[in-house]
């Protein structure tokens, strides 16, 4: 069954602000504000497989579904580079991410689960983006790309500044084979 399929008739419970929860509950340093670098070592998966199986319970005790974020808001080019990760990484990393989602909620999720493959901003998540779709569509190629080579049942874009970024992902992710779903950071005035 497609995740739009799944979500029709039904409540959902996702995760939210995994980053924020790491850094001010549980004092985990994140360089960039990236918690992908947490896949790499088990400290870091241990902490993301606790992060998300908090969610997961809460959705068995709603007997809801849960859609639970890969880690991996920042894993794209242009801050993996900042983080010193190459191209060949950041793959590496993007399907890990989706693996340890994925194992989280075969072993804890109540039998309703989506792993989204999460993307942010090319850059800051509060500051105007590019103009380009085909440009965002591009970019964010290889991260949609490694989100459907690892099974993620969706890809989510998150805190998207301008409409052309938020459409090139949708284009990366068609081109991928994957659903999407696109939020956008808006201004004070409720505009982008």
């Amino acid at each position: 069954m497609s995740a739009p399929d799944l979500l029709a008739d039904s409540a959902w419970v996702t995760d939210g602000g995994l980053e924020t929860d790491l850094i001010f509950n549980h004092g985990i340093d994140l360089p960039e504000f990236a918690s992908f670098p947490l896949v790499a070592d088990d400290a870091g998966r241990a902490a993301l497989t606790a992060y998300y199986r908090e969610y997961a319970a809460i959705a068995a005790a709603a007997d809801a579904g849960v859609v639970l974020e890969t880690p991996t808001w920042r894993a794209n080019p242009d801050w993996g580079r900042v983080l010193g990760y190459d191209a060949a990484a950041l793959d590496r990393l993007n399907q890990e991410s989706v693996a340890l989602v994925r194992s989280v909620l075969e072993s804890s999720a109540p039998g309703r689960y989506l792993t989204s493959g999460a993307v942010g901003p090319r850059g800051d998540g509060y500051l105007a983006g590019g103009d380009d779709p085909d440009e965002a569509a591009e970019y964010h190629a290889a991260q949609a790309r490694s989100f459907a080579a690892a099974g993620a049942d969706l890809v989510h874009a998150m805190t998207m500044t301008g409409a052309a970024e938020g459409i090139g992902v949708v284009r990366a992710a068609r081109a991928a084979g994957l659903p999407v779903a696109v939020s956008f950071t808006v201004e004070t005035d409720g505009l982008l």
